[in-house]
């Protein structure tokens, strides 16, 4: 369980950075846009692939231990 905790931190560390580059850019609207959803998209696919295992679903994908 705390290793999915620490997987969790460091992406949401990377996602803050990426997010703090990505408003530092001077970029038009519309491409800072697709860019903050193409970044929130990952995050979330990420975070299901972490949580999937851990409601007893899919248990091919990686395993921690309980």
């Amino acid at each position: 369980m705390i290793s999915i905790l620490i997987y969790i931190l460091i992406m949401l560390i990377v996602l803050s950075l990426v997010w703090w580059i990505i408003t530092q850019l001077p970029l038009p609207a519309p491409a800072k846009q697709i860019a903050v959803v193409v970044i929130v998209v990952i995050c979330v696919i990420f975070l299901i692939y972490l949580l999937l295992p851990l409601a007893g679903s899919s248990p091919g994908l990686h395993s921690f231990p309980r």
